[in-house]
């Protein structure tokens, strides 16, 4: 964090997300809502502003072309469970959950204080399956489908049974059932002794759990080439074609069979999936509400596969791309950073597929030798219990270099070929590469970092590195001073109060020479990212660390987007320092909910997902972006509480100025442009009632705040301004208090700097503006 408590606050929203027990879920119906001070921010002294706008003179920079986008790891099952589209919970048994905390027996701390799997956590379980009539159901070592998938459903149909027998899956917190076609895939195999090659079909079924509710059905029937055999599995597949919407996600898949038919008799299933509809339709896919509320939200970039997630508990359990890859059947999955066993079902290759279908540039993280440890997570300090020495690095380096292989390879190389056969003969571009994930954690990250990033840069100099550990701020923030290579971009995380994202806001002006100054020796290649961000909490004192549980903020408010857009101007203001920004964690399941804040929020059923104002924040500036920075000179008052920023889109022909009142009345702004401009359109992110700082979206009100068209533009005198020097217009707004806002002159004529027009064309321009806004022009 660039200030001393920094470190702190990260240990304390890591603490919040990780350690909040899996009961305390909190309903946005009924969330109690205390009163939020005013911003403690020092930049709260103007009564209404001035500025210019200059397109003819003054310096421009090109935009940041990925300033915003998505950062993602599997965390409150965000991912199995969330924007992964499979439905069926635990389909493999591959493992289960824990939860973490304090043990009683006089160790330091955390311990794993309740498992799914009390015997040995994070090992396969039962969770989310139940039987059918009268089948018994158990797991099984005996039968694995591979290697990776080492655990089976064992299915036993007793010689009494009578009617439908079999099992069910009750999901995610549910299965959404709605008119689509959903895919159904499992593997079967026989007993050996208990098998009379009976069975004629399986039927399979969407319903309800308390009605029992048959929605949508359909048969997979068997014959003799087709049956389940003892010696090996089978893989068998349908669609489900529903046509109907239900009022609930109650519902489970029911696999079932004849107990006439099979009674006395022992089956094994695997890998038993269900999808719906995908996004893109892509197979193995993406869950369509989410990906396309994530696509509406005109992001640049995906940052993956973590985060802690990236990292592991243990350095044998980090995240091992070349296990999250091919066939699902080698796939053996692993136990997630956040309290839960990953599937992996969401791998690098449907990482990269995201990023193609949605546009997005991938910004892949790679393990760089520190994974995290229980015990110590929570205690604001580091420990080396988990970090390779130097020596020990090698093998880390070449699982990036064969990563990168894989994914940029051509097809003559082992790991290119491999990407072909897994059906992409065309190489990716990866065009950024961070080292490791909040390294300041560890001891040895400069030599760690430096030793993987001259082994990368040896074979691939065109990609961007990026450095996850920063000292910038503070000597007592981390474990070690380093300073940093030339081009790489520095990673920031920052989770904080209100007021000191609105106190930072300039914090990216002049940033590498007052940042580093003699440590660094060509400043100018140095870059800045902040690849984790939110407001945290309330404002509060920071004197101390005695920060309670209660000034965290649960859910975005109107102050924490508002905090947020402060912040964003000052980076856009500075693109040829800034270069990467993501919120994080971007979506959340509410079943699973940490108490963070969150852009989406989302159950088992898409008529649930939750749209936060930081998403709206974010979507506004992310749509209104232009291709060059323009200055803005002030010609009275000064920053605070208005903040803004110009950017203008040459191919468009529009300037947009994005302006934030952090301040808790409406504020003036007068505006100058030196060259004239038709009309101005307007989008506006403001509370229900003026000054209401503290509201936010629930699932009662889920368009509580949203981006709305500014009216009365049209009706606000804006003029032209002729005089021998210049043929410009003016134009003034009164900003709403805690609003954001984003403002679209669209202009007359050519803007690009080197074709300004000449006096005839000025004039020609003046009458023209002047005929469609006869207003009172001077």
């Amino acid at each position: 964090m660039p200030h001393i408590f920094g470190l702190f606050r990260v240990a304390l929203i890591a603490w919040t997300l990780f350690y909040t027990p899996l009961e305390a879920q909190i309903s946005l119906q009924r969330e109690h809502v205390g009163p939020v001070p005013d911003v403690k921010a020092t930049r709260m002294n103007s009564t209404g502003v001035s500025v210019s706008i200059w397109t003819k003179n003054g310096t421009r920079n090109e935009t940041a072309p990925y300033a915003s986008g998505i950062f993602f790891e599997d965390i409150a099952h965000s991912g199995d469970g969330g924007i992964y589209a499979e439905l069926v919970r635990n389909r493999a048994f591959q493992g289960s959950g824990v939860t973490v905390g304090r043990w009683e027996h006089n160790l330091p701390g955390q311990q794993i204080v309740k498992a799914e799997n009390p015997s040995l956590p994070f090992a396969p379980v039962l969770d989310g399956w139940y039987p059918v009539g009268d089948a018994k159901i158990s797991l099984d070592l005996l039968h694995p489908l591979s290697d990776s998938l080492q655990v089976a459903l064992q299915v036993d149909v007793p010689l009494h049974a009578k009617g439908e027998v079999g099992f069910k899956n009750d999901g995610f917190w549910g299965m959404a059932v709605y008119p689509q076609t959903y895919n159904l895939s499992f593997y079967a195999q026989a007993s050996g002794f208990r098998w009379n090659y009976t069975l004629s079909k399986f039927h399979c079924s969407l319903r309800n759990n308390h009605t029992g509710d048959v929605f949508v059905s359909t048969i997979i029937p068997l014959n003799q080439s087709t049956r389940p055999v003892p010696y090996m599995y089978r893989k068998y597949g349908a669609q489900l074609v529903n046509g109907v919407t239900t009022s609930t996600s109650d519902n489970s898949l029911y696999i079932t069979m004849d107990a006439e038919e099979i009674k006395g008799q022992t089956l094994y299933f695997d890998l038993i999936s269900l999808f719906p509809e995908t996004y893109k339709n892509r197979s193995n896919g993406l869950r369509r509400d989410i990906a396309e509320k994530l696509e509406e939200g005109n992001f640049k970039f995906l940052r993956f596969p973590g985060g802690n997630n990236l990292e592991g508990y243990s350095i044998a359990r980090r995240w091992k791309w070349w296990e999250t890859i091919g066939d699902l059947v080698d796939r053996p999955g692993r136990p997630g950073d956040w309290s839960y066993y990953n599937t992996d079902g969401l791998g690098l290759l449907e990482f990269m597929y995201w990023c193609e279908d949605m546009d997005l540039v991938p910004v892949l993280g790679v393990y760089a030798g520190f994974s995290l440890d229980i015990a110590n997570y929570d205690q604001g300090n580091s420990s080396d219990a988990n970090e390779l020495p130097i020596e020990l690095m090698g093998p880390i380096l070449q699982e990036a270099l064969d990563e990168l292989e894989y994914l940029t390879g051509n097809t003559s190389t082992f790991w290119g070929a491999r990407r072909a056969a897994h059906g992409h003969p065309e190489p990716f571009s990866v065009p950024f590469i961070e080292i490791g994930n909040e390294d300041f954690f560890s001891h040895n990250y400069p030599e760690r970092a430096l030793f993987m990033l001259k082994g990368l840069q040896a074979v691939y100099p065109n990609i961007t590195y990026i450095y996850s550990a920063m000292d910038q701020f503070s000597e007592h923030f981390g474990n070690f001073e380093m300073t940093l290579p030339k081009a790489v971009i520095w990673d920031e995380h920052v989770y904080a109060e209100a007021s000191w994202f609105i106190n930072h806001f300039d914090q990216w002006d002049n940033w590498q020479v007052a940042s580093f100054d003699s440590r660094v020796a060509a400043s100018k290649d140095v870059y800045a990212s902040l690849m984790e961000y939110h407001v945290s909490a309330f404002d509060m004192e920071i004197d101390s660390r005695d920060v309670k549980n209660t000034d965290i903020i649960s859910h975005p408010r109107m102050l924490s987007a508002v905090a947020e857009a402060v912040y964003a101007i000052g980076w856009e203001r500075n693109p040829n320092t800034f270069k990467l920004s993501a919120f994080a964690p971007v979506i959340q399941n509410f079943n699973f909910y940490r108490g963070t804040p969150y852009l989406i929020l989302f159950g088992a059923n898409p008529k649930d997902d939750l749209l936060s104002v930081s998403y709206y924040q974010e979507q506004m500036f992310n749509t209104y972006q232009g291709t060059e920075t323009l200055p803005v000179t002030i010609d009275q008052g000064n920053f605070g509480p208005l903040f803004f920023a110009a950017q203008i889109d040459n191919l468009k022909n529009v300037i947009y100025f994005k302006i934030v009142n952090a301040g808790n009345s409406t504020q003036t702004i007068n505006i100058t442009t030196d060259r004239p401009f038709m009309n101005v359109n307007g989008t506006v992110l403001e509370p229900p009632t003026s000054g209401d700082k503290n509201a936010f979206n629930s699932f009662n009100k889920k368009t509580l705040i949203i981006p709305k068209k500014i009216l009365g533009l049209e009706e606000i005198q804006y003029r032209p301004i002729l005089d021998k020097n210049t043929t410009g217009a003016s134009f003034s707004w009164e900003t709403p208090a805690y609003s954001i806002a984003v403002l679209q002159f669209n202009m007359l004529g050519t803007c690009e700097i080197d074709k300004a027009p000449t006096q005839s064309q000025q004039k020609e321009m003046a009458s023209a503006l002047m005929a469609q806004v006869p207003l009172e022009y001077s």
